[in-house]
């Protein structure tokens, strides 16, 4: 953990390995696979590749990254799209795992993937997005490393759920209010009740991580999954477990409110812990809200949901 969308240019991110979607012959192509090839030197990449080619759709191999500001570069060949029938998936699938495998291997404690497959090779992008993050969460369960998934336009979330947002957003946000969010009711429903005043008045006497993870017993879940379900890396999470006078920022304390599956009362309650408070005027604060209403608890579904917004994203 954490495992992140982002916009920009992979080329210029300086993860411990950055994922080149190549060709089977590693030699240097368009899109991705040219712009990998020109940054960290066409030559260079050229000899490295050589000896390695050619692959099989969905191996990886490595080489060093040279001119690039990552340590590696994994090349992985992705399948070209058909009919979604001839084997496209698993193909896709093994780009990930094998990928993700080789940079353990390697001891990376970072990556950075394209979204391999999704732009001359034709596979269709919203699908092409569900394999990637199911095959990055998957490995993400039982391994540390920080993943960033790097898209060159903003993909949508799924239709319906985009329209009920939308509509969220058109009846609850208001950048003009200036007053704190408490007590709304949308659509008949209700938000859950507010602590006991028995938390609230033991949290007055005591820091915020005390509070925490007095909260995560009571939830009865374990420090390791809420620390994962809250896209977190264990060293942050170890910072705030310390305590030592640090208290985590803003969307550190939403993202640990969905690990743990909050009300909206109780997220409300965590985060006037640390002196925060969710804003009708704040498009961000607005979408989670929706979010845990709707009691959608998937952290990388509500990130991909901020994303398509261009909002920030929960986690580290």
């Amino acid at each position: 953990m954490p495992f992140f969308l982002i916009r920009g240019d992979i080329t210029t991110l300086s993860t411990d390995a950055v994922v080149n979607a190549a060709n089977t012959s590693l030699k240097m192509g368009g899109g991705v696979c040219g712009a990998l090839f020109k940054a960290a030197g066409m030559e260079e990449m050229e000899r490295a590749c050589a000896p390695l080619a050619p692959i099989k759709t969905g191996d990886a191999v490595l080489t060093p990254a040279f001119n690039l500001r990552s340590k590696y570069v994994i090349h992985t060949a992705g399948p070209v799209y058909r009919d979604g029938k001839s084997g496209e998936e698993a193909q896709l699938r093994a780009c990930y795992t094998n990928s993700l495998a080789l940079a353990a291997q390697y001891r990376c404690k970072s990556i950075a993937f394209p979204l391999i497959s999704s732009g001359i090779y034709g596979y269709p992008k919203e699908e092409a997005l569900r394999i990637a993050v199911e095959e990055i969460r998957a490995f993400l369960e039982s391994h540390e490393m920080e993943v960033h998934l790097v898209l060159f336009e903003m993909l949508q979330p799924e239709r319906s759920l985009r329209e009920h947002v939308d509509r969220y957003l058109d009846t609850v946000y208001d950048p003009a209010v200036e007053h704190q969010l408490f007590d709304v009711a949308m659509d008949g429903c209700v938000y859950s009740p507010q602590p006991s005043l028995d938390d609230m008045l033991h949290s007055l006497d005591e820091p915020f991580c005390d509070s925490l993870l007095r909260l995560i017993r009571q939830k009865k879940k374990t420090e390791v999954q809420v620390y994962k379900k809250a896209n977190l890396d264990r060293k942050h999470f170890s910072k705030i477990r310390s305590g030592n006078g640090y208290t985590p920022g803003k969307k550190t304390i939403l993202a640990l409110a969905v690990a743990l599956e909050l009300s909206l009362g109780e997220t409300q309650w965590l985060l006037g812990l640390a002196g925060y408070s969710l804003s009708h005027a704040s498009k961000f604060d607005v979408i989670v809200e929706y979010c845990l209403t709707e009691h959608i608890y998937d952290i990388f579904a509500i990130n991909e949901i901020l994303f398509s917004y261009d909002q920030p994203l929960l986690g580290s």
